[in-house]
């Protein structure tokens, strides 16, 4: 049987774009099929995102808060953006004295927002208070871990707030 040859120029041009046409939409709908599937096995509450987030070296990130007081980070514990951290060292050893609070006072709840004074270790509130950093609250569920007396992170999988040191 012999294969059918397009002969006219408009069909030489016209059916080539077609098909390519068909393949992309059967591409992308095959896709879409696969995203669709991907999503309906997911669990609504499941965490996307590490929970154990890398801040740098410990002796640059001791030596940044020593010079321009504590870290004020966003949001790193929820996508809603409900609690920023607050990073903290004291002491000569960059491996230990590590120290996180949320960005609001002790005695207020999590709408009192505080903002840094640059250069120094105290903060603004929500009601124009002048707190240090100490005065912060205070989390029972994150953490900062010092690797190998290198590397610092903080733990947000929801243990306590004492420093862990990893040897």
């Amino acid at each position: 049987m012999a294969i059918p040859r397009l002969r006219s120029p408009l069909a030489r041009a016209v059916v080539p774009v077609l098909g390519g046409i068909a393949f992309f939409a059967l591409f992308f709908g095959g896709l879409w099929l696969v995203a669709t599937v991907i999503n309906h096995r997911a669990d609504p509450g499941s965490e996307i995102g590490n929970r154990v987030f890398e801040v740098g070296k410990v002796s640059a990130m001791a030596k940044a808060i020593s010079a321009d007081g504590p870290l004020l980070l966003p949001d790193l514990k929820s996508p809603d953006g409900v609690r920023s951290i607050v990073l903290d060292h004291v002491g000569s050893d960059p491996a230990t004295g590590w120290q996180v609070y949320y960005g609001f006072p002790a005695d207020r709840d999590a709408s009192c927002l505080v903002t840094h004074v640059q250069r120094t270790r105290t903060f603004t509130d929500c009601e124009k208070r002048t707190i240090e950093v100490s005065k912060l609250k205070a989390p029972t569920e994150v953490r900062p871990i010092v690797e190998n007396k290198k590397t610092l992170y903080i733990d947000l999988r929801g243990m306590t707030s004492s420093v862990t040191t990893v040897p």
